[in-house]
C-alpha cells in the first residue's frame, strides 16, 4: 500500500478542545486545530500509519486541566523498520504526565472539581472589562507562586501549536530566577452552575535587569529580583482562536503598559520577536495611547525651520531638532516607557496623519514635482511632506549605515526611497483603519488591520533587539523583522 493512503495532516488530525462540567459529563465549549505541529510531528507536519486518525487535546476551561485521546479507524502494521508514527512519543515532551490519564477519570475529574464553579485564578485581579455584553477579567501572577507554574504548565503546548518558532518556558529554574516572569491569564466570567471562568489568552512578560552588576544569586532577604530596575519585555501572547478579532489582545497589552508605567522600577516595556500580527495591534495601541499627548503638545513637523537657515539656501543636513521639538518627544517618550525605535515609529505615523493626505503619496501629491522643488515647494503641507520624508530617511539612514554603504550611490538612493514608501503605505494601512474611531478625527486617525510592510526593501533586525532571547510574541502569523 502506497505510503500516501496511511499518511495524514498533523494539523487536521489535532483537535484541541476546551470543556467545563455539564449537565452530566463534561460539555464541549469550543474546537478548533492548531496553526504549526512541526515542533511536535516534524517539518512536513504529516503523521504516518492510521486511518481515521483523531489525536483530541482536552482542556477544562478553567484550571486548564489536560488529556490526550488517541484513537483512530485502523493503524499499520510494522514492515521491517516501517511503522506508524509513535503519538504518545511524540506528544510527551509536550505536555505534562497528567494528560495521560484514561478519559473515564478525566471527565470524572473535571466533572466532579468542587472548585470548578467559584474558580478564580492565581494571582491577583488587575483589570475587568466587558465586550460583546460578556464580562472578561486580567489576572496576573509570579511564576514563583507553584499555582501560576502549574496552570502555564498545562498550556504551554499551545505555544509550540499556535506561536511560530514559540518556545515553552523551562519553569524548574529557581525561585529567583521565576520571579523575573510574570504571567497573565485573560478570563471570561462564566455564572454558575458552569464553570467560574474561560481561559481565552495568555502572555508572559520577563523583566529584563537594565542595572550594570548583579550578583549570580542574590542571597537570601536580599531585595527581589522584580524589585530590580528593568526593561519589561513581552515574551509570548497567545489568544485562543475561539475569541481572535475580539478586542482581547488590544485590552491585555494596554494593562501592561499602564502597570509599566505605574511601577516605578520598570523603565521601558519591549517585545521580544513580534510577528507581524502583533506589531499591528502594539501599532494601535500605542497610537491610541500617544496621539492625545501629541496633540496636546502641538507636535508637528516645522514647514520652516529658518532658525538654522533661510529658504534659498540649501541645507545639507535634515535639522532634526529645528523640525520637530525634540525634548518634549524625549520627554514623552520617556513618561510613557515605550522602547526607542518603536516609538520613532508612532512619531513618524502621527506626524505623516497631520499632513492632509490630498498632499501624501497616498492621496495623489505629485512626488516628482516635490522632489524638484524640495523645501522651496510653495504650499505649507508639501513642504511639510518634503520634511518627513527626508525624517523618515534619516533614521532609516542611520539604522542601516553599513549596509547602505556597501551599496553604489544611485543605489543607495534608490534603496531609500523604495524602503520610505514602503514604510509609509504600511503608515497609511494603519491611520485608514483607525479612520473615524477616535476623538476629534482629523486626517491623522489610524488602527491596524496588517501591520508596516516596511521591511520589505531593508530587511535586517533592528539593533535595539540585538540581546534579546530568541522568543515568538503575538499570535499566530509569520514573523518579521521592523526597519
Amino acid at each position: 500500500m502506497a505510503d500516501g493512503d496511511w499518511s495524514c495532516d498533523a494539523n487536521d488530525a489535532l483537535h484541541i478542545t476546551v470543556v467545563q462540567p455539564g449537565e452530566t459529563k463534561p460539555r464541549t465549549v469550543s474546537t478548533f486545530h492548531p496553526q504549526f505541529t512541526y515542533p511536535i510531528f516534524g517539518d512536513e507536519e504529516q503523521i504516518f500509519g492510521y486511518k481515521g486518525l483523531i489525536i483530541r487535546l482536552r482542556f477544562a476551561a478553567h484550571d486548564l486541566r489536560p488529556h490526550v485521546h488517541i484513537s483512530y479507524d485502523e493503524r499499520f502494521k510494522a514492515v521491517g523498520e516501517t511503522s506508524a508514527t509513535d503519538l504518545l512519543g511524540a506528544l510527551k515532551p509536550f505536555i505534562p504526565e497528567e494528560a495521560l490519564i484514561n478519559l473515564a477519570d478525566y471527565e470524572k475529574a473535571v466533572q466532579e472539581d468542587p472548585e470548578a464553579k467559584d474558580f478564580t485564578p492565581p494571582g491577583k485581579l488587575v483589570y475587568g472589562y466587558e465586550a460583546n455584553e460578556r464580562k472578561y477579567e486580567i489576572w496576573a501572577g509570579s511564576l514563583a507562586d507553584p499555582a501560576v507554574r502549574r496552570l502555564l504548565d498545562r498550556v504551554q503546548v499551545l505555544v509550540s501549536l499556535f506561536i511560530e518558532a514559540g518556545t515553552p518556558l523551562e519553569t524548574n529554574d529557581p525561585e529567583w530566577t521565576l520571579e523575573r516572569w510574570t504571567v497573565f491569564f485573560v478570563y471570561e466570567k462564566i455564572k454558575p452552575p458552569h464553570a467560574g471562568g474561560i481561559l481565552i489568552l495568555h502572555c508572559r512578560v520577563r523583566h529584563s535587569l537594565s542595572v550594570l552588576a548583579l550578583p549570580a544569586r542574590p542571597h537570601r532577604g536580599s531585595i527581589k529580583i522584580s524589585e530590580l530596575p528593568a526593561r519589561l519585555r513581552i515574551a509570548q501572547f497567545l489568544i485562543l482562536p475561539s475569541h481572535h478579532r475580539s478586542g482581547h489582545g488590544t485590552h491585555l497589552y494596554t494593562t501592561i503598559h499602564a502597570s509599566c508605567i505605574a511601577d516605578p522600577t520598570i523603565v521601558e516595556l519591549t517585545v521580544e520577536d513580534p510577528n507581524e500580527n502583533f506589531d499591528a495591534l502594539r501599532d494601535s495601541a500605542d497610537y491610541c495611547l500617544l496621539r492625545p499627548e501629541f496633540l496636546k503638545r502641538n507636535v508637528n513637523i516645522n514647514p520652516d525651520p529658518h532658525g538654522a537657515y533661510s529658504k534659498k539656501q540649501r541645507p545639507r543636513t535634515v535639522p532634526t531638532g529645528a523640525l520637530i521639538p525634540t525634548e518634549d518627544l524625549n520627554s514623552i517618550r520617556t513618561n510613557f516607557k515605550i522602547e526607542a525605535t518603536q516609538f520613532a515609529h508612532i512619531v513618524e505615523m502621527y506626524l505623516l496623519g497631520r499632513i492632509p493626505k490630498s498632499h501624501r503619496l497616498a492621496g495623489g501629491t505629485n512626488l516628482a514635482r516635490l522632489l524638484i522643488k524640495k523645501h522651496k515647494a510653495d504650499n505649507e503641507d508639501d513642504r511639510r511632506y518634503y520634511w518627513w520624508r527626508m525624517l523618515t530617511k534619516q533614521r532609516l539612514y542611520k539604522k542601516h549605515r553599513e549596509l547602505l554603504a556597501e551599496l553604489e550611490l544611485i543605489d543607495r538612493v534608490e534603496k531609500l526611497d523604495d524602503t520610505v514608501r514602503n514604510v509609509e503605505e504600511g503608515y497609511e494601512i494603519t491611520l485608514d483603519a483607525l479612520e473615524g474611531r477616535l476623538p476629534e478625527a482629523e486626517d491623522d486617525s489610524g488602527t491596524a488591520s496588517s501591520g508596516r510592510r516596511e521591511k520589505r526593501k531593508l530587511t535586517v533586525e533592528d539593533e535595539d533587539d540585538e540581546d534579546e532571547e530568541e522568543e515568538s510574541t503575538g499570535t499566530p502569523l509569520a514573523k518579521r523583522p521592523k526597519v
